[in-house]
Parts: C-alpha cells; structure tokens; sequence
C-alpha cells in the first residue's frame, strides 16, 4: 500500500500531511495526478455489478434460509442389484432418494430392455418401465413390479421383473391411476436450506471545513476524495463478494452493550461443482465445458466466465482454425462489458476479466455463472448520509448496505487452476484426454474428452465416469449436493 494512503482516517489538512511524509499544512507539493485513478471504474467489480442486477429479495432478517437447488431430481440410482424372476421387489436407492417414487408413480430404468405386449420378446433400445406398488417397511424403499416384463404366458396378468445391477439409473416419470382414482399420496418435496448471513458494511468520509477552504496544488477537491473512498468501499466489498467467510458473533459496544456482527460466505465456497483443471485449454475442453453446464438439470439462459488473467489467457491463446464452427467474437453483453463470445452448439460462453480473482491469488482459476441464477438478499438497500459532525468543524458523509449474493440452481462451476482442494459439500470435475486411464482419486468425476477404452468398453468421448468402492462407473453429472 502506498504510504501516503491512510485507510480510515479523517481527510483533515493535518492528517494528510502527516500522511504525505510531513509536508507542511497548506503547502502541498506532489507529482501531477493522473485523474483516472480517482475514477470508479465498474469493470474493476464485476461480481459486485452482477448482484445489483440480480434477483433482489428483501428480507427482514440478516440470517436468511436459501434454498439453492428448487428443481426436483429426475433420476435416481439403485445403490445394489434388483433381483430378477420374482413379481415384485424392493428397488434399492440411496438415502434421501428412498421417499421420492410415490405410490403409484412409474419409473423408467435406463439401459435395461422390456418386453414385448405379449412378454415373451425383449425390445431392443425400449427400456423397462416399473410400477411403484408400496413402501418397505424395513427400509423405506419403494416396492416395484415391471409394467413390460417377461410373461410365462400371454395370459399372465403380472410379469416379472428382469435382473437390474445396481448403479442403473431410473427417471422419474408421471404416475399412473387406476379408473375411479382421484386420491395420491403428495409429492415428498423436501428442500434442504443453508443459512446465509447477510454482511453489513459501511464507509465514513470525515472531511474537514478547514481542509475544503484550501488552495491546494493537488487537486483533493471533496468529490474527488469521495469518489476515491467510494471506489475503496466497492472494490473491498467485492473482494468480500467472493472470498468472505460465514460467521456470527458479538462485540461489547461501549454504551450499548453486547451487538451480533454477521459476515457473509462469499460465491467462491457456494459451489458445488469444481472442476480441478490442469494443462492446456483445447477447443474440446471448452465445448465439454459449455455440455456440462448448458445440460445438467438446471438450464440457464447465459453462460458468463468471470476469469482470471491467466485463465483468460490461456483461453485466448486456443487454436480454434481446425474448429470453423466454433464463433469468436467480441460485443458489449446485456450488462455492458465488452466481452469475448464463444459460441457453442450447447450455447454461448462470455468471458470477461475480473480483477478481484488475481488480487486474491486466483488467477489460473475463473466461475463459470447463470447471471440469471443469481439471489440478491437485502436486509437494509443501500443509503447514503451526509451530517455535520457533532463539536467539530467537518462534515460526515457514508453509505451503508446489509446485503448477501447467493447462488441459486445447480449450473454453476467454479474452474479452479491453482490445484486448491475441493470444498467437502462440492462434487470434484476433471477433463480428461488420454486414451489411458488416470490415476483412480476416489470421488472425483471424469469428463471424458477422448474415447478412454482403459476405464471401460463404454468409455466414449463425452461420458463422464466415477472411481468408486475399487471399479469404475459411469456417473450421470447430476448434482447430488444439498
């Protein structure tokens, strides 16, 4: 920090030229100024200006439950095998999944073929489709018969359920009643909120009226200093907007007792996908990025980079000439930032500097956000004051704002570059290239870029695959997060 900056203190004659290295008072004589940096520019907030043009919710508590997932799951994965040659059985799901097929519900089980109307042929490419009958007792778990299974005979008014391994997934789909129905069990819709802590933060500008009356060689007029603290006060709480850390706790505040001080997480801790990448960008690695965030469950309208200076140039220096369908072009986006437009099949890429994310030391790494799967908690809107301070010659002027930023959906991935380790409560990405398999790292999911035959005959290009429990497995990308 340069030594002539005093964060905090009052911009009176003698504090700054106590600041200024002891010139006298009234006698100031400094370099020429370049004005521009008294400017606020907003492209030095980027994540601060996406907030103000986000989804604005007015609270009237600075603890706030956040729902951040609001779409239902449409898939479920059997955690064991489906016995086959019975009536009806239990399908096995994982914990939390066990309430979601209600009674009645029917289910489709993807890789798995049915049979024929008459339950002797197998279909080939036309999956089986499960009935929900009821509920296990002894694990929750829905009990299940096959609407297209096998038949003894044409006759046969039930089937019989086919052998499901388990790691199969099976969508969700509508229920099915029978003629006099009209009673079903309600869907079980039980969201799971984490608490957001909206920050309050605050600038004070203390100007005095003897420093104002001043003829001074630099140009310290009152709107300068202003606008300087302003930038401060901005580029600070970004820095807050992406870093800060949850926290609740009280200070002794003299003549008032104890007072509760909240501080905010900051976007970067809220993802739950991160994708740890190493080595060179490629045209292949952008459109798998663009497939894996324009195809989850959540499906924004925009897709916009806010990326380091090292990933933004490792993603400018990408030969796209064998590529032709792959557009680059360069325009002014709906909140006005000039900005480099990828255009994929899957949709647009915009990416745009931050300068925030190389100040704190992530300048490989870059969030990849639905600018319109963004919440703006507000306890208290932003306000300005001005007063004369109370026993002095000087006047007060400040803004305060009680606020947080919250993701909502599930689309959004944090690229980290830096080789951090991944947030416990976040699902780890990693591109993969190589025709040879990598390095098993439990829990971490592969995006296959290239057909990759050492993980598995089914390892092709685009399919993503989890090691787990010692085998690989083909995993979904769906967001199991809370």
């Amino acid at each position: 920090m340069n030594k002539s900056t005093f964060p905090g203190q009052p911009a009176t004659v003698s504090a700054l030229a106590n600041a200024a290295g002891g010139i006298n008072a009234g006698n100031f004589v400094e370099p020429n100024i370049d004005e521009q940096l008294f400017r606020f520019n907003s492209d030095d907030t980027p994540l601060m200006n996406l907030m103000l043009r986000a989804k604005r919710v007015k609270v009237n508590s600075p603890e706030v439950d956040h729902f951040m997932i609001d779409e239902p799951k449409s898939t479920l994965t059997l955690t064991s095998d489906l016995k086959g040659g019975q009536s009806q059985g239990i399908l096995p799901l994982r914990a939390g999944e066990e309430n979601l097929p209600r009674q009645y519900a029917t289910l489709l089980v993807k890789g798995i073929d049915g049979y024929d109307q008459n339950g002797a042929n197998i279909t080939p490419g036309k999956p089986l489709m499960l009935f929900v009958v009821g509920h296990d007792a002894a694990t929750g778990c829905p009990i299940v018969r096959a609407v297209n299974g096998r038949r003894s005979s044409p006759d046969d008014e039930v089937t019989t359920l086919p052998t499901v391994p388990g790691g199969t997934k099976v969508v969700l789909l509508a229920n099915s009643l029978y003629e006099t129905q009209k009673e079903v069990d309600p869907d079980l819709i039980v969201p799971q909120p984490t608490r957001v802590y909206l920050q309050k933060r605050g600038m004070n500008q203390v100007v005095s009226d003897y420093f104002e009356s001043q003829r001074k060689r630099t140009p310290f007029s009152k709107a300068i200093v202003a606008e300087q603290a302003i930038a401060n006060f901005k580029v600070r709480g970004n820095r807050t907007l992406w870093a800060g850390r949850a926290g609740k706790f009280q200070v002794n505040v003299p003549n008032l007792g104890m007072q509760t001080i909240y501080s905010t997480e900051g976007l970067r801790w809220q993802f739950k996908r991160e994708l740890q990448h190493s080595g060179r960008w490629t045209v292949e690695k952008i459109i798998a990025l663009a497939k894996m965030f324009f195809t989850g469950e959540d499906v924004p309208k925009t897709a916009l980079l806010l990326a380091g200076k090292d990933l933004l140039e490792q993603i400018q220096c990408v030969d796209f000439s064998h590529h032709p369908e792959i557009q680059i072009t360069t325009k002014v986006n709906s909140v006005g930032w000039s900005v480099t437009n990828f255009h994929t099949v899957f949709g647009d890429i915009e990416i745009k500097r931050e300068p925030t994310l190389d100040r704190l030391g992530w300048s490989h790494s870059g969030a990849l956000i639905g600018e319109d799967r963004l919440v703006h908690y507000v306890y208290s809107a932003e306000h300005s004051f001005e007063d004369r301070m109370q026993g002095h010659e000087a006047s007060r002027s400040g803004i305060l704002i009680w606020d947080a930023l919250a993701l909502k959906g599930s689309c959004h991935i944090w690229i980290d570059g830096e080789g951090e380790a991944a947030a416990a409560d976040s699902e780890r990405l990693r591109l993969w290239d190589s025709i040879t398999a990598p390095e098993p790292e439990e829990g971490c999911i592969y995006y296959l870029v290239n057909d990759c035959p050492a993980i598995g005959a089914g390892a092709k290009s685009g399919t993503m695959w989890l090691y787990e429990s010692g085998a690989w497995k083909e995993y979904t990308g769906e967001i199991t997060a809370a």
